[in-house]
């Protein structure tokens, strides 16, 4: 019997009358355009076991204080015994642990299942301890004797040294259900495929979803797992350059020990993959026990954060732009966002706050300004937050609206007379009347709270000059295991169960149809709410509108005019309603029914330039006019000519 060691790496009625909005020509606000994006943060398991698209749970038997080292995750095979050791010498220094297995092998049951279909999965394992042989990676059913696919690796082993063993294996036939494991007699960290083939790199179908939502913005890593459980316990960057070999991963905030394969690089190479803009938070000496950095040891952080941007966005030949090219991407990044810390008006109590205004932002606002004067830096909190406070210029704030849909609707008017903010976490959580965090939270995204959402989302959108981008949070859970219920993707090891929520359909709509500018109009709100803008690129003159109402009205008639449009143009209106009638319905993974209805409806200006259509109570509808191929090359010429 062989013993090796192994390291696996708002109410109201409605009027009869129709609602006659007029859209001006001219004025609005000149943006770039109000952008849509997400959070990232590893919560639910989105990261670890979600989007990154590694297979193996545990796979390093990497640890923590909060998270002591343990086999979760593996068992023998038939009558092997499993044992964790310290072998000498260790894998690397920061992960120092491996498995010494007696028998014939050991098997990993993965995030919950794995699924397996006829498609590349490509891995590696590491082995100290002679064997003349060869390894047998497989990929196996836990219900039946079934064996997917296997591949025989031809040992390259040693007594005295680790040695890797690098193999590709095709199933030849797809599983029926996700319950299978992993098995090596004599059992690797496999790699799925991938999005865009990235190695070490995201889950494909969770990455298409969230491509599909048109994102151009994301904000990472995440807002309590920055700050870490304590001042030693932060999300540290540096820790996730490199082999996965050579990353200790770190103790998470969400309840288990994070891997670190999901790190800076991947992060980046996702943003590049989706041409995302990056929102990147840096630790700002506030942890969520409370531990606070003093001033006098406030300067090694501002140094890492200075080190962390010009990893992302430096030159080549720069300290930290060098260790990024030889990590296979010479190139820059772009990145125009820094956000220091997260949520700093709330951990630490009062004196977490005052210390963010007095030094904490303050040190870290001067010598970002100073070294990268076009990077806008971001607070971690509003301008409402802490009792409210004035967030010192250039630098903008940090809106988290986490509400009822009353609340979202009645903050729809949040940014008409306010500074500028990214609205960097968002969603409706809990139902009307919900009692705050510790009851009565949805347990999924449901048709209120997503009209709530586009409500706010319309409100944010009027304010684009001032409000540059919005984030839905978080943005994934896994169906297994989580700590957060409303997430705008749920999955679990199928990939059918990846669900895209009602408010993934909202959220889609309104990024499918950008505006370069908003354009004035009638501005009656209530129960309609609505923005209305052109978008340079196209020449389409677009409409984004929401009906909130909660009582049983009659639909509400809309004459829309842009003015400069005339009688006989086209236009396409896409109404999303909720097909099971019920405010509270949601898109249930488990049993895949979806109940947003998304219907397209030709329109055609009537003789006064006015396209007419009705939207029934809690509805979200986007309009956009019809423009021709020659029509768009004309408005790009002038584009091009300002």
């Amino acid at each position: 019997m062989k013993s090796l060691q192994l390291a696996i790496a708002a109410t109201q009625v409605l009027s009869a009358l129709a609602l006659d909005i007029d859209v001006s020509s001219e004025g609005g606000n000149a943006t770039s355009g109000h952008q849509y994006g997400f959070l990232h943060e590893d919560i639910n398991n989105s990261g670890d076991g979600g989007i990154y698209a590694e297979l193996i749970r545990n796979r390093a038997f990497q640890y923590s204080d909060a998270f002591p080292v343990s086999l979760d995750g593996w068992r023998p095979v038939d009558d092997s015994t499993l044992d964790l050791t310290l072998p000498e010498p260790p894998l690397s220094d920061v992960l120092p642990y491996a498995v010494q297995v007696k028998g014939v092998g050991l098997q990993n049951e993965g995030f919950w299942g794995m699924d397996v279909r006829p498609q590349k999965y490509t891995g590696s394992f590491w082995v100290k301890g002679a064997y003349d042989g060869t390894f047998t990676a497989s990929l196996r059913s836990n219900l039946t004797e079934d064996v997917f696919g296997s591949v025989e690796i031809e040992s390259k082993s040693v007594d005295d040294d680790w040695t890797e063993h690098e193999f590709e294996l095709y199933p030849d036939t797809a599983a029926p259900n996700s319950n299978n494991t992993f098995a090596i007699t004599f059992d690797p960290e496999p790699v799925p495929p991938t999005y865009k083939n990235r190695k070490n790199g995201l889950r494909i179908d969770i990455a298409e979803a969230l491509a599909g939502l048109h994102p151009s913005l994301i904000r990472f890593p995440g807002g309590n797992m920055l700050e870490g459980l304590s001042s030693s316990t932060w999300w540290d960057w540096k820790d996730t350059l490199g082999p996965l070999r050579y990353r200790p991963g770190f103790q998470g905030v969400w309840g288990y020990q994070q891997t670190h394969g999901l790190g800076i690089v991947e992060y980046l190479d996702w943003a590049e993959d989706m041409n995302l803009e990056v929102v990147v938070g840096v630790f700002a000496g506030l942890a969520l026990n409370g531990d606070i950095t003093p001033r006098e040891e406030m300067q090694p952080l501002i140094d890492d954060a200075l080190d962390q941007i010009e990893f992302i966005s430096g030159p080549a030949d720069s300290k930290w732009g060098s260790r990024r090219a030889e990590l296979g991407h010479p190139d820059p990044f772009p990145l125009h966002y820094v956000e220091i810390g997260n949520e700093d008006w709330l951990a630490g109590g009062s004196e977490g706050w005052i210390t963010y205004l007095e030094y904490r932002f303050p040190m870290f606002l001067a010598a970002i300004n100073e070294a990268y004067p076009d990077i806008t830096v971001v607070s971690s909190c509003a301008s409402t937050d802490g009792g409210g406070w004035d967030i010192p210029a250039p630098a903008i704030g940090d809106y988290h609206p986490y509400r009822e849909p009353d609340v979202l609707v009645e903050e729809f008017d949040r940014f008409d007379n306010d500074g500028p903010h990214i609205v960097g976490e968002v969603a409706a959580t809990h139902p009307n009347g919900g009692i705050g965090w510790d009851g009565n939270l949805m347990p999924f995204p449901w048709w209120m709270g997503t009209v709530g959402e586009a409500v706010s989302l319309i409100g944010y959108e009027r304010n684009a000059d001032r409000v540059p981008g919005t984030f839905y949070a978080p943005v994934a859970r896994n169906m297994n295991r989580w700590q957060w219920a409303v997430t705008i993707l749920q999955f679990a090891a199928d990939p059918a169960m990846t669900t895209r929520s009602t408010s993934w359909y909202v959220w889609e709509l309104f990024a499918r149809y950008p505006m370069s500018r908003t354009l004035p109009a009638t501005a009656e709100f209530g129960p309609a709410y609505y923005v209305a803008g052109v978008n340079d690129d196209t020449g389409s003159h677009i409409w984004k509108g929401a009906v909130y109402n909660t009582t049983d009205g009659a639909d509400l008639p809309f004459n829309v005019h842009f003015e400069g449009v005339d009688a006989g143009a086209t236009a396409q209106l896409t109404l999303l309603t909720n097909e099971a009638g019920d405010p509270y319905a949601y898109n249930d993974p488990y049993t895949g029914v979806n109940i947003v209805h998304s219907e397209t409806i030709p329109l055609v200006a009537d003789e006064n330039g006015a396209f007419s259509f009705s939207m029934p109570q809690l509805s979200v509808a986007v309009l956009a006019t019809d423009t021709s191929a020659e029509e768009r090359k004309v408005k790009k010429r002038t584009v091009g000519r300002r």
